[in-house]
């Protein structure tokens, strides 16, 4: 996903949501500018008998990558919260704009929360079988039907962790809480969000390794979404946006001990350390 947003930086927003939305299996509302094409894959989940329907698929894939997923929904949520936060952007933007925005935000959180479900004892990471998929050309309407594909399931574990997915899981469902605060005070689906942020970053940080290292994922994520960086910069970045969205003194505290030694100034979905020093500069 992260390389459709960056393709097409040079569109106006409405445009870049629908190009973002083109890539969520599933059923969307009626609001979605071509309800119908891509209503499938509901069976997604069903080897480990849970629901994994929605979601985005990676690039022009039919796979669900977990990271670079979470990681494109935290930059939306924190698009939206910086770009269109501010009052003058919000009054130039029209009431659909901003439903499809939000919509779009939505569907992944949705997604996200199922897949987090089932903390402590499991996060669901990915959808999909990469190898096979790379040498398919089924249009996606068409996967299921023609069983084109398997859709492998792959989960980190307390016993085979991930720290890295699992705290940009948490940054991504914290951003997005502040997202979708209510400034009427009803809250319910930004506390779920919130909620399901902190289990998945108590999570990542409890049962502390790299997602690719574990000898059940490395073939599924590897070389595609390995974690080259390792994950002390995710636990760094999902701290600062529990900090954001809780004001809970104890996050704060977590990003800035976790001191990463690192000089890089590459922002990508690998490597958090940059956006993490421009959140934190704003304490």
């Amino acid at each position: 996903m992260g390389a459709w947003v960056g393709a097409i930086s040079g569109c106006n927003s409405e445009h870049i949501i629908i190009i973002i939305k083109a890539r969520g299996p599933g059923s969307f509302p009626p609001i979605r500018p071509f309800a119908g094409v891509l209503i499938l894959a509901f069976s997604h989940g069903s080897p480990e008998h849970v629901d994994l329907v929605g979601g985005y698929y990676d690039a022009g894939d039919n796979i669900k990558f977990g990271l670079p997923m979470a990681f494109t929904t935290t930059m939306l949520a924190w698009s939206v919260l910086e770009f269109f936060g501010r009052k003058k952007m919000m009054m130039m933007m029209h009431e659909e704009e901003r439903l499809m925005v939000h919509e779009a935000v939505r569907w992944a959180t949705d997604y996200l929360l199922k897949a987090s479900a089932h903390l402590p004892q499991a996060l669901y990471v990915q959808v999909g079988d990469p190898v096979a998929d790379h040498k398919c050309w089924v249009r996606p309407e068409d996967m299921e039907m023609e069983a084109a594909t398997p859709s492998t399931v792959c989960k980190v574990t307390p016993s085979d962790p991930g720290s890295d997915v699992a705290a940009e899981t948490a940054a991504a469902l914290a951003a997005s809480s502040l997202l979708f605060k209510d400034p009427a005070g009803s809250d319910h689906y930004s506390n779920a969000l919130l909620h399901a942020a902190e289990k998945a970053f108590h999570f990542a940080n409890s049962y502390r390794a790299k997602y690719s290292d574990s000898p059940l994922l490395h073939s599924a994520v590897c070389p595609f979404y390995c974690s080259y960086s390792g994950y002390l910069n995710e636990l760094q970045w999902a701290a600062a946006w529990l900090y954001r969205a809780t004001k809970n003194s104890s996050y704060l505290q977590h990003a800035i001990s976790t001191a990463v030694e690192d000089d890089c100034d590459t922002f990508s979905w690998d490597n958090k350390l940059p956006g993490t020093r421009i959140l934190l500069s704003q304490v």
